[in-house]
């Protein structure tokens, strides 16, 4: 359960998961739970689809913020595009499994 008041009429709060390097994938995602009336929480920044380099305490306080956004979901949406997750993703979906979320994924697991 988010830690957000919940009230009848509130929307599903999902964060989504997945490699930066999806990032059309993303938008595409965000756009259809957006017209589903859904609350959609995603990455800051495609640092791997817009080649950021980030340094490793740049890395760490962006995947901090994420792990709040989870806590701040109802579930999280797994961008699982091609079957891959990466090291990050399964953290996170690790870490909305320990905390009670529910796991949506974008492709069936192989």
């Amino acid at each position: 359960m988010s830690i957000v008041n919940k009230t009848k009429n509130f929307p599903e709060i999902i964060t989504l998961c997945g490699s930066s390097r999806f990032k059309t994938e993303y938008l595409e995602v965000t756009k259809k739970l957006t017209l589903e009336g859904k609350i959609v929480l995603s990455v800051g920044l495609w640092n791997h689809a817009d080649n950021e380099n980030l340094n490793k305490k740049q890395k760490k306080k962006v995947d901090e913020l994420h792990l709040r956004k989870i806590d701040l979901s109802d579930s999280i949406y797994v961008l699982n595009i091609n079957g891959y997750v990466g090291q990050s993703t399964r953290n996170e979906i690790d870490y909305a499994t320990k905390m009670g979320k529910d796991i949506v994924y974008h492709e069936k697991i192989k």
